[in-house]
This record gives C-alpha cells, structure tokens and sequence, in this order.
C-alpha cells in the first residue's frame, strides 16, 4: 500500500458575500476533488487544539500524526531546523519577515513578495549593521527569514503579532510588548534605517515594486525537543514536498525526507504539475508523500478571492486529477487544508477543516462534493486531526 498527503494550505474559509454565499472551495471548479469525496469517505477535523494559535506549525503538526499539545514549542525553532539551524541552549529563534509599512499602516507583510536574491541582500546587510556574536540573521526564503538570539529566553516572554494578521492596520498597537520585548523593538527600529536607502529598495522603487521598509519579530521560540520519527510512529517511510520552510522544518523534526522539486514555490507562481509528478515518482521509493501547497493560503492573507480559487482549481487540474488516474496501484488518499483562512479577516482561524479519505478500505458515506458544508453534513467528525494519520494508514 501506498500513501499520499495532500495539504492545501490554508484553503477552507467562511461562506463570501456576494459570492452566493459560497466558500473558496465550493466555488472553486474541481471535479476530481469532488468526485474523490463522492466515492470516499468526507468529513471535519480540529487539527489546532484550543488554546493553542491556528498557525501551519500547529496545524500541519496535527496532519502529520504530531499532537501539538506535546511537541510545540515555537515556530521559529521549527523553521530555523529547516535551514540546518541547532539552537544551543538558552539561544532562541525568532520569525523575521521583510515587510512594507507606509504611514504607520501593515501595507504588505511579504514586502511586495520580494524575491530570494533581493532579501537575501538585505539580510546580509542586516548581519553586517545589527548582527553580532550574540545576534544573528539566517537567509530564508522570500520574505521568510530567522533571527537567533543567544542568552534571548527573556525575550519569549513578549507578545509578538504576526504581520499578516493585521494587513492594512496600523501596526502601533500590534507591535511586541511586555517582558523582554525591548530587543525586539530596537531590532525592528534598527532595521529602519538600514532598509530606507538599501539598493534593493531604491531599484525596487523605480520599478514601481513595494520596497521593504523594516522587520518583523515573532513566532518565538527555544531548541524543540526531539521528535519520534514518522517511521518509529507509523511503520512507514515518508518523504515531503513543500515551498516553505516551516513544512521542511517539521519534516526535518521527524525524519521525514525532503524532495527537491524544480518549480515548487510558496505562492500562485506554484509549479503544481511538476510538484504533483514529483510527489507520485517519489512513491517509487517512498511509502507516503506529503505534498503542501502554500499558495491558497497566501492569496487568502492577501484577501485575493480570484487567486485562492485559481490555487484551488489548479490543485485540482494537476495534482488530484494525477492521484484518480494514478497507476500506482494500491494508493490511498488523505486530502485537507490545514486550516481555514477566511478571505473576510485574511488570517487564520481554529475552525474545523473538511477531509477526504480515498482509496481501498474508504467507502463513500454520502458527501457530493468537498466542502466545509459537505464535511459537516456527513456528520463522520475527528475531534483530533492527528489522529487521521493512523485512520489512512493503519485502517
């Protein structure tokens, strides 16, 4: 038997006004999607605990059969492993995004959606001007970078914003306060300077582009503890193929084998059909991929209504339309968003995502389509998504 995961990040929301009502799923065209709920088995699942933020490093923790409630700890840490990153002890991890702030209001938490080579530029710079034995900067991807605090514990006690969760707001009120918060600070006012005149953003600006105008801190966090690997826990070799680093990061925690795929990005630009081609060769040698697709949730933070469906159909068209056709042989399917990001607020929310499993062993319990509408009617509910890993494989 053969297993395939496949996350549309971020792709569940909330019924649009103005749009019938309907969610970016049920507009959205995806006939091979829906055709695997119809012979499948389609219900909802809680993938973040309550309690707990409705991140991806929680969410897709829960996918990937990890209780978050055991093993999180901070989605810096995640990421920064993702990079080859071993934080010593007492040392930090912090989230650092490039972002464009224009009178004092979160104008683009990605900076225009910056490219590799101009942010790496940046940082690089950063490294020189603020960074330090203590202090340093590691090159991520885009707008995603680390910043690694030595001696930094104190500094997890500030309550840090994500910036795309305050797109279009003024940003005083959202900015990292209480204990230790103070470095935080004076890093996002130091980065100021050195970003105003940086050559990236003045070429950035005669092209019309967002310049990046300073950081962002947050998602803080210490050395995570060790992880079971995904073998030890489910008796299977798995491989993950992803645009972001926080999935390479959660992979990395579990032994899970990363596939370089030419093409694969963390937005629209999205090479889905070699991503989808890859996933499936990988099968060859692999027992189960994971397959995370950044891009529904990145229009979804943009309140991007057109790009989240377009994400959505094109899943459909090259990826899911390759799993029903697939020659394989035994295969089964487990297909679910992390989490809802609804259009309306342009982040996250702990909502329960729909679920589809398909394959051998699944048969249909009656949903037409795959929706959150769907999930709900077939009144099949997994109060803990981590447990639907063992449900696929262990059934």
């Amino acid at each position: 038997m053969k297993y395939f995961v496949l996350i549309p990040d971020g792709a569940a929301g909330w019924p649009l006004e103005g749009h019938g009502d309907q969610t970016c799923l049920e507009l959205a065209r995806t006939p091979n999607l829906d055709a695997m709920a119809r012979e499948g088995q389609v219900g909802l699942t809680r993938t973040v605990p309550d309690g707990m933020e409705p991140s991806s490093a929680c969410a897709c923790m829960s996918i990937m059969g990890y209780d978050p409630k055991t093993y999180y700890s901070g989605r810096g840490p995640i990421e920064a492993k993702s990079m080859g990153l071993e934080l010593t002890d007492g040392e930090v991890a912090f989230r650092c995004n490039t972002i464009a702030v224009r009178d004092g209001t979160m104008w683009s938490f990605n900076a225009g959606h910056i490219s590799d080579s101009e942010s790496h530029q940046i940082v690089e710079s950063l490294n020189r001007e603020l960074g330090n034995e203590r202090i340093r900067f590691h090159l991520g991807v885009g707008y995603r970078h680390i910043c690694t605090v030595k001696d930094g514990e104190a500094s997890l006690g500030a309550i840090c914003t994500p910036p795309h969760d305050i797109s279009d707001q003024p940003i005083a009120e959202f900015l990292p306060h209480g204990p230790g918060s103070q470095l935080l600070l004076d890093l996002m006012e130091g980065s100021k300077p050195i970003l105003e005149k940086h050559p990236v953003n003045l070429e950035r600006q005669s092209q019309g582009k967002i310049p990046a105008s300073m950081i962002w801190l947050f998602w803080g966090g210490k050395r995570v503890p060790d992880f079971p690997s995904f073998k030890q826990r489910f008796g299977v070799n798995a491989a993950m193929t992803s645009g972001v680093g926080l999935l390479e990061g959660l992979a990395g925690l579990t032994d899970v084998a990363i596939l370089k795929i030419p093409g694969v990005t963390d937005n629209i630009d999205n090479d889905y059909e070699a991503q989808g081609e890859g996933a499936l060769k990988a099968l060859e040698e692999y027992d189960l991929v994971f397959v995370h697709i950044e891009a529904p949730d990145e229009s979804g933070h943009e309140g991007l209504i057109d790009e989240k469906v377009k994400s959505i159909e094109q899943i459909d068209e090259h990826i899911i339309s390759r799993l029903r056709s697939s020659n394989e042989g035994d295969l089964r399917v487990l297909i679910m968003p992390d989490h809802p990001t609804p259009i309306e607020i342009k982040t996250h929310v702990p909502d329960p995502v729909p679920f589809v499993l398909w394959g051998p062993g699944f048969d249909s319990n009656g949903a037409e389509s795959f929706s959150e509408q769907s999930g709900k009617e077939t009144n099949l509910y997994i109060e803990h998504g981590y447990n639907l890993i063992d449900m696929l494989t262990k059934r």
